[in-house]
């Protein structure tokens, strides 16, 4: 049995596929917006824009549980949008968001949206970038603002944010921003927004923390909330038991077995991370780990390397991995049981995204039975539980390897590089394959281009002594 893996080796944008739902020409919308709508190939609103759009629409706060994946960020905003005056130049919108990877995603899906209008400025603002570009760009003006708690504060404090034209308030994955201790920033954060606004809340869970947030900061919400699980044809989820002592080495070997591209690991410890790592490693696996003790620019380069496909398994814990939304999943494994039943439900939904097949596979000694308990009672139907002696490797199976190689051009958005450059120096100008070239991302001081792991070392070395924008160019393999 395995996994077929998908061909492509760019992840595809956050919005979800197209569904049947209802049509977006039956909201209020002007023409220029359903027009872009229909060329972004978003025909029928998802459940929750369906539940959403009318009531924040009309202007109504709102307080809507949805998880990643299900279409929220058109759900705020087409709303967003709707209240903007593009010929005023202030910042009109904010949306706060758990993490920098968030906060760029939904960044990108509003600029998409955004196309119907002429010039209408979004920026974000996170922490683990430079102040100066930030301030600088604020000092030309925008009319939406995503970013997370603390940088926005930072900004306020600052006096170089400023609120006084806001009218619209999202709160996006509130749950997890609160989980990551945000409270007190976005109480503050909040007490710089006019009273006169419209303020909408996203979340996952609706634990006790966002309801004393929602009572304290919005006007009469209406609530949306959507029982939505995963189809059980989608998500496959297998059970195995474990001694402690042989639970990494079964990862391992349920890897070998499956072949997986793409696969997500839960950890409950920062040290289960390393030592899970450590042991994939040993055994030829391409695995990197995603927990707390990383800095910023080691977490940027780990989750490139991930949604490049250049990383066969990234191993994290669960705070590491909120906010993330990786396309083209096949598996995720919870090496651990988790002891919070609700985060099973988002680690499993991790996969089987969109149209896709998913793989969910947990591992659990006689000590986490009770987990599996209280999972089992929740999701109302018994686990699936299989022996590890049926994982087997055949003596002459090829390694597995990721796709991909990433490849680090020292030289950013600072030297004005933009994709186009990288792709034409790459297929233009040293003769390589464009169905060779995965996705590049371009940061502020490096780029980053995924290419066919079998061309790799011969794109290093040509990018190496070729140029970029006329620029000799420094190249490593991450």
């Amino acid at each position: 049995m395995s996994i077929t893996p998908d061909a492509a080796g760019t992840p595809a944008a956050a919005t979800p596929a197209p569904t049947s739902g209802p049509p977006f020409d039956s909201l209020p919308l002007p023409p220029a917006a359903l027009a872009n709508l229909q060329r972004l190939g978003l025909l029928g609103m998802t459940p929750i824009q369906a539940a959403s759009l009318p009531l924040a629409l009309a202007g109504r706060d709102l307080i809507a549980q949805a998880k990643t994946g299900s279409g929220k960020t058109v759900a705020f905003a087409l709303p967003l949008l709707a209240n903007l005056n593009p010929r005023r130049f202030a910042v009109q919108a904010l949306v706060l968001c758990p993490t920098r990877e968030l906060a760029e995603q939904v960044t990108q899906e509003i600029r998409r949206l955004a196309r119907a209008e002429d010039n209408i400025k979004t920026l974000t603002l996170c922490g683990g970038a430079t102040m100066r570009p930030q301030i600088a760009s604020l000092e030309h003006g925008a009319h939406i603002v995503v970013g997370t708690p603390g940088r926005i504060l930072d900004h306020l404090s600052r006096g170089t944010l400023a609120l006084e034209a806001l009218n619209t308030l999202v709160l996006d994955e509130a749950d997890r921003m609160l989980d990551m201790g945000f409270a007190e920033d976005i109480a503050s954060v909040i007490k710089h927004c006019p009273r006169q606004r419209q303020t909408l809340l996203f979340s996952a869970t609706y634990p006790e923390g966002v309801a004393q947030l929602a009572a304290r900061f919005m006007r009469e919400p209406e609530e949306v909330t959507l029982a939505e699980r995963h189809a059980a044809s989608k998500i496959r989820q297998r059970f195995y038991e474990v001694k402690e002592g042989e639970r990494l080495h079964a990862v391992g070997l349920l890897l070998k077995h499956y072949r997986p591209v793409s696969t997500l690991a839960f950890c409950n410890t920062k040290q289960q991370c390393r030592d899970l790592v450590a042991v994939l490693q040993a055994e030829g696996i391409v695995a990197l780990e995603l927990h707390g003790d990383l800095d910023q620019r080691e977490r940027d380069q780990v989750l490139v390397q991930f949604a490049n496909r250049s990383c066969s398994v990234l191993v994290a814990t669960d705070v590491a991995a909120r906010g993330l939304d990786i396309a083209h999943l096949e598996a995720v494994i919870n090496v651990d049981i988790t002891p919070e039943v609700e985060l099973h439900t988002h680690r499993v939904g991790r996969t089987g995204r969109a149209d896709e097949a998913g793989w969910a596979f947990s591992f659990a000694s006689m000590d986490e039975m009770g987990r599996v308990g209280r999972i089992d009672e929740m999701q109302g139907s018994a686990s699936v539980w299989h022996a590890l002696s049926e994982l087997t490797v055949p003596a002459d199976a090829p390694p597995l390897r990721p796709p991909m190689v990433t490849l680090q051009i020292l030289g950013g958005r600072k030297e004005k590089i933009r994709p186009g450059d990288v792709l034409g120096a790459l297929t233009k100008d040293l003769g390589f394959d464009a169905a060779q070239i995965g996705k590049i991302n371009v940061n502020e001081f490096s780029t980053y281009v995924a290419v066919d792991r079998a061309i790799a070392d011969k794109a290093l070395r040509a990018l190496n002594a070729g140029r970029v924008k006329g620029k000799s160019v420094k190249v490593r393999r991450l």
